[in-house]
């Protein structure tokens, strides 16, 4: 694997490691994340990395798979360029049922 690709891949890594210890000793509860505006916006800064490191991975390489790569590309977008308009609810479902999959197949790649 390309080193830069690794390089990124790390990042994204990183970026879900650090978001995952926000709640290292507390459970992640909807409601705390509402009012934690500092929380909030340290979330949505490291979905714009993600979202970096994956446009960065398939810039170079375009076979490059990523699972809903797309996705997370318009969401560091929307994040970026359309701030006024992020819905809690999704960056919620973000963390909660989505970066524990792009966590494993990131670690995986990472593996090989």
């Amino acid at each position: 694997m390309d080193n830069e690709i690794k390089t990124w891949l790390y990042d994204i890594l990183q970026s879900i490691n650090e978001i995952d210890s926000y709640y290292e000793n507390k459970p992640k509860v909807y409601k705390e994340y509402l009012n934690d505006i500092r929380t909030k916006r340290a979330i949505e800064r490291n979905l714009e990395i993600i979202g970096e490191a994956v446009n960065r991975i398939l810039k170079r390489d375009n076979r490059f798979k990523i699972e809903n790569a797309q996705k997370i590309i318009g969401t560091r977008n929307r994040i970026i360029h359309g701030y006024d308009n992020i819905s809690d609810d999704m960056i919620w479902s973000i963390v909660i049922n989505h970066l524990p999959k792009l966590k494993t197949e990131v670690s995986k790649f990472l593996e090989d």
